[in-house]
């Protein structure tokens, strides 16, 4: 059995049961299951749980046993005490997965589910992807390996993919690395994605997702537009080949922002806008591309000097990828709005402020601020490594 655990929402899923708990209780569950089967003293519990604060033993013993009565109705999770020592969390599963659900051995399903996900994916439907990971025990089939880890970047879950021992790092590497290119000087996380790529630290399809489409971006708040344009010659290339017809919106939206920040003029913006809406995002309406454009076309807006429309747009295209569920696209975006004003300051109302500030709350909110120093580290081991 597998926990789902929200931190936002401070709840527990699993089996198609959720569960509410206070912040408290939440911290404490999280870190008994990242540390399930190991058994923790009641000081020691103390120290991760409640640190700098000063609350007593009996704390613990108060906690486990609203913790408690709150996960009874999730069979096979259980909060052992271990006499004279402390706690620990056991999670009982059957003998064999097919005790559980006889479906997990089917070939046939498996592949359904598999395409599912990649359908989900396609459209940028991520709260569809979670929903559906999260009834795995329901619905009775195993998650395929790369959408168990894929799930946890799409809710933004980086303590996982920084932490987890279920899935090499080699194969967490890349989402860490978008995560990390989020922080700090472009210029600085642009030099460090072209020392990867000539490492060749990521998979063949990483590494061409991070040539052809991530990096242009890089380029183009690292004001080095000009290397975007040369580098969209070898994007347009590739998604020529039908395996990355999926990447054709994303590469013509990033074509958009480079050529804004390269100071195109309106005319061939607003052709290339029209292409957007009318033709690509009409045959290919997906969710993550469709907040994208419409923040990109915000900015646009915003050298217009067109406040209140660029505002308007700017929040609808926010909005958008909130309802996708891609926490990683709305931190993205964040990014593109923040460097972009600062390259180019918008001279109007506080638009600047504004956005610099929910950045740095999406931030703080996933944990990036506080896990800024071993993401750093990780990324550097990692590339010195080789």
């Amino acid at each position: 059995m597998q926990l789902e655990l929200h931190a936002s929402e401070y709840s527990v899923t699993a089996e198609g049961i959720t569960i509410e708990l206070l912040p408290k209780e939440f911290a404490l569950l999280q870190f008994l299951y990242r540390n399930r089967g190991r058994t923790f003293s009641r000081e020691q519990l103390l120290d991760k749980v409640w640190p700098l604060e000063y609350p007593v033993e009996r704390t613990v013993d108060d906690h486990i046993y609203r913790l408690r009565k709150k996960l009874d109705p999730m069979a096979g999770v259980e909060i052992k005490t271990v006499r004279g020592v402390g706690y620990r969390l056991a999670i009982q599963s059957p003998k064999n997965a097919a005790e559980a659900n006889p479906t997990v051995r089917d070939p046939e399903l498996h592949e359904t589910m598999r395409d599912l996900f990649e359908k989900y994916h396609q459209y940028g439907q991520g709260r569809s992807m979670l929903t559906l990971a999260r009834q795995q025990d329901v619905l009775g089939y195993e998650l395929d390996p790369f959408y168990s880890a894929y799930v946890r970047f799409v809710q933004g879950d980086l303590e996982w993919l920084l932490n987890t021992d279920e899935v090499p790092l080699s194969e967490r590497y890349y989402s860490l690395l978008l995560f990390y290119t989020l922080t700090g000087n472009p210029r600085e996380k642009l030099a460090l994605c072209e020392q990867v790529l000539e490492k060749k630290l990521l998979s063949p399809a990483q590494h061409t997702e991070m040539e052809i489409l991530n990096i242009l971006d890089g380029y183009a708040l690292a004001g080095k537009p000009e290397l975007a344009l040369e580098r969209l010659k070898v994007s347009y290339a590739v998604i020529a080949e039908p395996d990355y017809e999926s990447f054709i919106p994303h590469t013509a939206i990033s074509e958009l922002f480079v050529h804004l920040v390269a100071g195109t003029d309106d005319r061939e913006l607003e052709r290339m806008a029209e292409a957007i809406e009318t033709g690509i995002l009409t045959a290919k309406p997906y969710l993550r591309e469709l907040g994208s454009y419409k923040v990109v076309k915000g900015l646009w807006l915003l050298r217009r000097r067109a406040w209140r429309e660029a505002e308007k747009l700017l929040d609808e295209g926010l909005q958008v990828l909130d309802r996708s569920g891609f926490v990683p696209m709305r931190l993205y975006a964040l990014h593109r709005i923040t460097h972009y004003c600062r390259l180019f300051p918008p001279g109007g109302p506080s638009l600047q402020q504004k956005y610099t500030d929910l950045f740095e709350e999406e931030q703080e909110r996933i944990g990036l601020t506080k896990l800024l120093g071993q993401l750093e580290a990780t990324m550097l081991k990692e590339l010195n490594r080789i």
